[in-house]
């Protein structure tokens, strides 16, 4: 059985190393939320599935080939109709990022129930969406539908809010997600994404909290950037500050945490122990430039706790 399927939809992603108009130079990877997420739990040893629909050209077979090198398995991965996704991170001023987004009708967003039956039936440990892949359009919604509803009995489905103006309105994310909180048993959000979740009414976070919990959702995990993060469940509140390193580039980070709280719950860590996973894994993404290549092994997980500017013989 897999430890974690993932499902959703990888793109090429560019990075310019100064603002695009001025002709700034292009470095070429893979990027994605789910697929972030299935590098991140590969590298500590997992046995992570990325399903997901890539286009019949080079850019999709560059997907492939990298989710593959990583040791995630793309055996449920398909090619559809339409060209890879892109997306384009600029830097603008001091340490913020533009990101653009080329995945209008991109096989990517073809994604649907159907996909999905073969991984889900060969079962899971855990099941792992976003709402990235329900803001792409109907299908790719019924198919977190479908995953979040039919997991087997034993397996933990858990959430990542991740929402992204770009891809749809607050609005429109808090009537899709909303339905699915009785199916899920994790639910990760920044403080700010907890009211997409949460039921119409509760206005506080703590009334927020409270309410995904009568829902059903047996942890609320909510992320808080460089303060840390805190996993709320019916026993009480768990919190831990953030690593503190140097910052390089804060995309990413936040399926960085989802790797390494999911990579903690495989390995039975108590809830203290998932979260010291989670904020280590997040500011190894942080301290290092782009989605997931600066993504630890089991075995440097503990490089953080080095005197900086130290070599390692």
């Amino acid at each position: 059985m897999t430890d974690v399927l993932t499902f959703g939809e990888a793109m090429v992603a560019l990075r310019a190393d100064r603002p695009i108009r001025t002709g700034g130079a292009l470095r070429m990877s893979v990027a994605g939320a789910e697929a972030n997420v299935a590098i991140g739990l590969a590298r500590l040893g997992h046995r992570a599935r990325w399903v997901g629909c890539t286009g019949t050209d080079e850019f999709g077979a560059l997907v492939l080939r990298t989710l593959r090198a990583e040791g995630v398995d793309v055996g449920r991965a398909v090619e559809s109709e339409g060209a890879t996704g892109l997306v384009v991170f600029e830097p603008t001023i001091a340490d913020l990022t533009r990101v653009s987004y080329y995945r209008t009708g991109s096989a990517g967003a073809r994604l649907n129930r159907c996909h999905l039956t073969p991984a889900l039936a060969e079962g899971a440990r855990v099941v792992h969406t976003t709402g990235i892949t329900a803001a792409l359009g109907a299908e790719p919604l019924g198919a977190v539908h479908r995953a979040a509803e039919t997991a087997g009995e034993g397996t933990t489905v858990c959430l990542d809010v991740n929402y992204r103006s770009k891809l749809w309105s607050r609005d429109a994310a808090a009537s899709a997600l909303r339905p699915l909180m009785r199916h899920v048993d994790i639910l990760v959000a920044s403080d700010d994404e907890l009211a997409l979740a949460a039921p119409v009414g509760a206005g506080s976070e703590a009334e927020q909290v409270e309410a995904l919990l009568e829902c059903g959702v047996g942890e609320v995990v909510v992320k808080r950037g460089a303060e840390g993060a805190e996993v709320f469940d019916a026993s009480g509140s768990t919190a831990r500050p953030a690593v503190a390193v140097t910052v390089k580039d804060t995309v990413g980070a936040g399926d960085a945490f989802v790797a390494g709280y999911l990579s903690g719950l495989l390995d039975g860590l108590p809830t203290e122990g998932r979260l010291d996973r989670a904020v280590t894994t997040g500011a190894f993404a942080v301290a290092s430039t782009g989605d997931w290549e600066g993504l630890p092994l089991r075995h440097e997980l503990d490089l953080l706790s080095a005197v900086p500017g130290s070599t390692i013989r």
